[in-house]
């Protein structure tokens, strides 16, 4: 059974029990309470070196998936520490597995990749895109040839920034394409801003596209 329910779920109960307003949206919040997805949550201190971080060997990970063939890369940090200080996500890729994001879609065929317990309860697809399976219930992606097109893929992560976030997460350092792609997600703030002007606190039924790209992004946007 799922752990978190997707919004259009939450609103049809809702609307069911006659739930609108202000007292439909102290109830979505308890609901909201109960469903969060819990574990693997980055903490206020994710985006600074922690002082005790585990120890680890260096070890190098390879890959063969449908887009990748033998490509190799090192894991140089712990999973989920030493993060740049700039760089302070508030989900993390489990997290957003399992809150429903991509439209179920995401790296479905590299799953052996990262820990098995990041796909434990994810939203994925089993065919084609779902994005009923979104967090939000609607479609908020790029198709990818648009991504290449802007020039915003790097040959080491062909299927764009989750993927290089993925993979930061678990460890791996690239110093000049970490740069490049923290400031694509400080960049992403912009929404947040959007969001926090055009809505009401904690309504969120206002901007449901917005708010699921900013899922896609690591930003909570549960908690705007």
């Amino acid at each position: 059974m799922l752990d978190v329910l997707v919004l259009p779920d939450v609103k049809k109960q809702l609307d069911a029990a006659g739930m609108t307003g202000t007292r439909g949206r102290t109830a979505f919040k308890a609901i909201l309470e109960k469903t969060s997805p819990t574990g693997d949550r980055p903490s206020r201190s994710t985006g600074s070196p922690r002082s005790n971080p585990p120890q680890m060997r260096k070890r190098t990970v390879t890959v063969n998936d449908r887009m990748q063939k033998r490509y190799r890369y090192a894991l140089t940090a712990p999973a989920g520490y030493g993060f740049d200080p700039e760089f302070k996500p508030e989900l993390s890729p489990a997290q957003m597995l399992r809150l429903g994001v991509f439209c179920g879609k995401y790296m479905t065929d590299c799953c052996k990749e990262f820990p098995a317990s990041w796909f434990k309860s994810a939203r994925l697809a089993k065919h084609g895109h779902d994005c009923s399976l979104n967090f939000f219930g609607v479609n908020a992606s790029q198709p990818l040839s648009v991504w290449r097109d802007k020039g915003w893929i790097h040959e080491d992560d062909p299927r764009g920034w989750f993927q290089w976030y993925c993979r930061y997460y678990m460890g791996r350092r690239m110093p000049d394409e970490d740069r490049r792609q923290i400031r694509r997600w400080k960049a992403i703030r912009r929404h947040v801003r959007q969001v926090q002007k055009n809505c009401e606190p904690g309504d969120l039924f206002c901007r449901p596209r917005q708010r699921q790209a900013l899922l896609h992004w690591a930003y909570d946007s549960r908690k705007i």
